[in-house]
């Protein structure tokens, strides 16, 4: 009843005052829960003795806090888009961030996100919808952890007739100290790696699931027949897509090549079962998958993709889709909406 510097009351979704203490509401607390969720205040210790600088307490300010683009998932009348904190890092301590918070789970464990706020709906870092801005200083990158609040945006959204919570900054603080925590293996080691400049994109992998990828590629790489494939290698690269693909909501696979134009259909008959191999499993992780391919090869696919209903290789068929040259900006108005980069649509 007492155990928070200062509660909000939400009667209906709605914020109707602040109160010290909720004693006089002690009859209709017994018919209530409370739910105690971890806050990322409790790391920061742990991510300054790991030598890393946190701008919100060099600025003497509250952290900042944001709503963002990204619906979480819901339970019954609880729904609401995910809240997250940042802190700027700099970019050669991002590892270091991440090693510090990711044993912490309870406090939110390791980021979310790192790089382009943009990509979870944050538009303005100058504005946060909490707490206080914080300046980024030179060669900072915005590291994002999910947050507490997002509790608080779910209560308002279920418009229970009565809830309380905490008012912001002012947390329960329990007697758990962050000391004991049991560090993973070697292999379970967080790495950080950036998969894209434009937007700025870092990603967490472990060490192990990094090391299996890299093996792939050696794999691939592998020329028996001299073909010359060794040119198309790009180092690192299988790493940077799988983990892109990982957050990808859609993804387009292109196939077709015709390798005698007076056949019909193309010659070429390895590349439309390796797509629907790959659009099978894409489909199986929950994305949503498109072929593309020319006008030429669409009878082909077409067949091939419906064998592979009937034989259950896919759940769903897989669209087809036809790409036609039509202007010099055509590719970009086919893959992003209105021709913008900012938006594609795969």
């Amino acid at each position: 009843r007492t155990d928070c510097p200062q509660y909000r009351i939400y009667e209906h979704g709605a914020c109707t005052g602040s109160l010290k203490s909720l004693t006089e509401y002690s009859e209709q607390l017994k018919n209530m829960v409370t739910f105690y969720l971890g806050c990322s205040f409790s790391f920061e210790k742990a991510v300054q003795n790991a030598g890393i600088p946190v701008r919100n307490v060099e600025q003497k300010c509250n952290v900042s806090m944001y709503k963002t683009a990204v619906p979480c998932y819901s339970v019954s009348t609880f729904c609401c888009n995910l809240v997250v904190t940042m802190r700027p890092i700099p970019e050669s301590k991002l590892e270091a961030a991440v090693l510090a918070t990711s044993e912490l789970k309870e406090a939110h464990g390791a980021p979310i996100h790192m790089g382009d706020p943009g990509l979870l709906g944050i538009q303005d870092l100058s504005k946060p919808d909490y707490g206080d801005p914080v300046h980024l200083h030179p060669g900072d990158i915005p590291v994002i952890w999910a947050c507490g609040v997002t509790g608080v945006e779910a209560v308002i959204n279920c418009r229970a007739p009565l809830a309380f919570t905490h008012s912001p900054v002012c947390m329960f603080i329990t007697d758990l100290k962050n000391d004991n925590v049991t560090f993973r293996s070697s292999r379970e080691v967080p790495q950080v790696h950036c998969i894209s400049q434009d937007p700025l994109h870092y990603s967490i992998v472990s060490a192990e699931a990094a090391q299996k990828i890299k093996t792939l590629e050696t794999l691939i790489g592998i020329d028996p027949e001299d073909r010359g494939i060794t040119h198309l290698h790009c180092q690192d690269e299988l790493l940077k897509a799988c983990l892109s693909i990982s957050y990808a909501q859609s993804v387009l696979i292109t196939t077709g090549f015709p390798t005698h134009f007076t056949y019909e259909p193309p010659e070429e008959n390895d590349g439309p079962p390796g797509a629907l191999a790959i659009a099978a499993i894409l489909q199986a992780l929950e994305k949503e998958v498109a072929i593309v391919t020319d006008q030429r090869a669409m009878n082909l696919n077409k067949k091939i993709i419906e064998e592979a209903v009937q034989l259950g290789k896919t759940h769903v068929p897989v669209p087809l889709l036809s790409y036609q040259s039509k202007s010099t900006d055509s590719a970009l108005m086919f893959l992003c909406k209105n021709g913008n980069p900012r938006r594609p649509r795969y």
